[in-house]
């Protein structure tokens, strides 16, 4: 009886019709991501040209010359500085008083802030303002350099900034909010070193975690490592079943950096994480939509202190009923303020 080898699996005689199904393989692998990539396309246009599409375009447009001229005011580095306790409510506004009654730890646990390539502190002037107005008291942003070759050292930058925090503040664990390529520095350091004894909840917006096809048009530095299949990304899929950090991942149709949308992300299967969806919105528009920041608010005042409880009612935007008690909401605001007038 003969032994069967790998050319069993082919017409006998055949080198060429090896040649012909190999090469039949790659038409047909070809053909099927070109068909992949006009689907992208066309839903990439039609998020475009949509009624949401045109009005977020016009606010990404709006936000970054804004953003622009404050850039040069988020080069200065910014010193982590211990808060006096607060002992009583004297002064606090309802929704800073809120927080404090309903949860001391939420109100006073640390939120790191990280941006991404080539921008500083100076894009999340909005965000840090919203959440100190709905009660968070500490809120600090890691700058890093502009021009990195490995996010490694600023996962690195991050873990000493976590212990300076904590080591002030004396709250064992932080939040971590990171824009773009800083979500990915968040959870390289949660993942990879040790940082889940930290942070307590990693908050990602337009981060690429599967990477991002327009970082292979830059050849050099950071963005080898913002790449599909890059060596910093394959490093985030390997296991993680002992993870404690709790993860949000942001991401909308209309952002132009993260190619495919998809890859904005998390679907590690150890990691707890939930995605979410929101619509219109360009890249540099993600940390100042009125719609991100209460889906942080809500996701950081309303966690258990394990990570993994949501409290009563606290609900996604991306929910339906979420949708449904915002416009009951607006309704009876109209209808109060037409009985006050």
């Amino acid at each position: 009886m003969s032994q069967e080898n790998e050319t069993d699996c082919f017409p006998s005689g055949s080198a060429a019709a090896t040649s012909e199904t190999v090469a039949g393989f790659l038409h047909s692998e070809a053909r099927k991501r070109i068909q992949r990539a006009k689907r992208t396309t066309r839903r990439s246009a039609a998020a475009v040209f949509s009624t949401s599409g045109v009005r977020g375009t016009a606010i990404e447009i709006a936000w970054l010359a804004t953003h622009i001229a404050m850039y040069p005011l988020g080069l200065a580095e910014e010193k982590v500085r211990a808060e006096v306790e607060r002992h009583n409510l004297e002064g606090l506004p309802p929704v800073q008083r809120g927080l404090f009654i309903g949860d001391v730890e939420a109100a006073g646990t640390p939120i790191i802030l990280v941006h991404g390539v080539i921008d500083n502190r100076s894009v999340f002037t909005l965000l840090r303002r919203a959440l100190h107005k709905r009660g968070f008291g500490r809120v600090v942003t890691l700058n890093y350099p502009r021009f990195i070759r490995d996010m490694r050292s600023v996962a690195q930058q991050l873990a000493d900034l976590v212990e300076e925090v904590t080591r002030e503040t004396g709250y064992e664990r932080v939040h971590i909010v990171g824009h773009s390529m800083g979500g990915l520095i968040g959870r390289y350091y949660v993942q990879r070193m040790n940082g889940d004894q930290r942070v307590h909840t990693l908050v990602t917006l337009g981060t690429p975690h599967g990477g991002s096809v327009p970082a292979c048009l830059v050849p050099a530095g950071v963005f080898r490592q913002l790449r599909p299949r890059s060596d910093i990304v394959q490093e985030l899929d390997e296991p993680a079943a002992e993870c404690k950090t709790r993860f949000l991942a942001v991401w909308s149709d209309l952002d132009q950096v993260i190619i495919p949308k998809r890859n904005a992300r998390i679907t590690h299967p150890d990691l707890r994480a939930r995605n979410v969806f929101v619509r219109g919105i360009g890249h540099m528009s993600l940390p100042v939509d009125g719609r991100v920041v209460h889906e942080i608010c809500t996701t950081l005042a309303h966690l258990g202190h394990d990570g993994s409880v949501l409290a009563d009612g606290a609900t996604s935007i991306g929910s339906s009923h979420h949708r449904r008690a915002a416009r009951q909401q607006a309704k009876a605001r109209r209808l109060a303020r037409r009985i006050a007038g």
